[in-house]
């Protein structure tokens, strides 16, 4: 716990976070859209809006795989904090994604947030992601 009494990690929510990233990193993309609300919003800082759905991502995703081949070949994070609150989990964490596209492959820095809620079965679902870049110091 910290001092305003959020707990810090949890097996539970690390599992989670877990989970998303090693599905992602294999391109197991039914396995991580899965772990996600269908009505869950994310802020990329590669696409030009927010997408407000599971379904907004996967077209998005689509579009970038018939345009430029993108396929994921690995993903790692680092520097993970997990601040629970109740029922919601904000996840931060430092992410390197190798990536391969038409152009060849790319690796990836950026930093990330997930917020995480426990549904009434007991999994922690994401409600919300956010990327941005990050520096390669």
């Amino acid at each position: 716990m910290d001092v305003n009494g959020a707990a810090r990690d949890s097996p539970e929510i690390r599992g989670a976070v877990d989970g998303i990233v090693a599905a992602f990193g294999a391109g197991r993309l039914d396995d991580y859209f899965s772990r996600f609300d269908p009505n869950a919003t994310f802020v990329f800082y590669t696409a030009p809006e927010r997408l407000e759905s599971v379904k907004a991502y996967r077209a998005l995703w689509s579009t970038w795989v018939a345009e430029s081949g993108l396929r994921v070949t690995d993903c790692r994070t680092s520097d993970t904090m997990i601040q629970q609150a109740g029922k919601v989990a904000v996840v931060s964490h430092s992410v390197r994604t190798e990536i391969e596209t038409n152009d060849g492959p790319e690796t990836l820095l950026e930093r990330e947030t997930i917020v995480l809620e426990r549904r009434s079965d007991g999994r922690w679902l994401g409600i919300h992601e956010h990327l941005s870049p990050a520096s390669d110091d």
